[in-house]
């Protein structure tokens, strides 16, 4: 219990303490600093999530980094665990990142904020209008060097293995044409959601080889990709439970 308690202040005074640097980065965002300001979130969110994971005693086994391009436009494909899968994909992915996040976070106090500071981008699901255009604006990223997250699943496992992926899912990474990189992901759920309470524990985060997705034709760009995106975590993630 103690190290929950840890865990829950620190994520809550560090947001907190934050705020008027967060501020002061949002208005040199505004005024045309937008790449260095996504570098300065970039590195506040890498320490803030690496030190958030030694709180909690979390071990993290990290494979397939050389996998991810460094300046090109990426889109991360990811399974979903549970919470602590955004924390170690800001932790390890080496590269400015954004998200697409449920509208329902726009309206938390202090998360609304720093959703929007790591890149993330608030989609309405209920309007498919308002949806799309969330979906051009991560297209827009990617094309001009960005890097985005996409877990296909929808919504968390909860440790109940890999999920059907959503029909669609992919549609922000083949509008933007991107390099896909699959990243698997393995015991973020125990972290925290497991027990109700934050306790030691183990995880890996596997980045798998990019696939181009600019030479597919269209008639692959759908179900076959997304079988193909499919397969591949689900072959690591096996290959992370036979080496546990």
């Amino acid at each position: 219990m103690f190290r929950t308690i840890v865990v829950v202040a620190y994520v809550i005074f560090s947001m907190i303490f934050l705020i008027p640097f967060g501020a002061i980065a949002i208005l040199f965002y505004f005024l045309g600093f937008k790449k260095p300001m996504s570098w300065f979130f970039f590195w506040c969110a890498t320490g803030w999530g690496r030190f958030l994971l030694l709180l909690s005693g979390c071990t993290v086994i990290v494979k397939g980094r050389e996998n991810i391009p460094k300046n090109e436009g990426v889109c991360f494909v990811s399974n979903h665990c549970g919470y602590f899968d955004i924390v170690l994909l800001l932790a390890y992915c080496g590269r400015p990142i954004g998200f697409i996040a449920k509208k329902e976070l726009l309206f938390i106090p202090l998360v609304n904020i720093w959703v929007f500071l790591i890149g993330g981008l608030f989609i309405d699901r209920g309007s498919s209008r308002k949806a799309l255009r969330t979906i051009h604006s991560g297209v827009e990223r990617i094309k001009k060097g960005g890097g985005m997250i996409i877990f296909p699943e929808g919504h968390r496992s909860k440790g109940r293995g890999l999920l059907p992926f959503h029909p669609g899912s992919l549609k922000l990474a083949t509008m933007a044409e991107a390099q896909i990189v699959p990243v698997a992901i393995s015991g973020s759920y125990d972290i925290f959601e497991k027990n109700g309470r934050v306790v030691r524990s183990f995880a890996q985060i596997s980045f798998c080889p990019p696939i181009i997705t600019a030479a597919l034709p269209p008639e692959e760009r759908k179900q076959v990709l997304s079988d193909r995106i499919f397969s591949v975590i689900k072959d690591e993630l096996e290959k992370q439970a036979a080496a546990t």
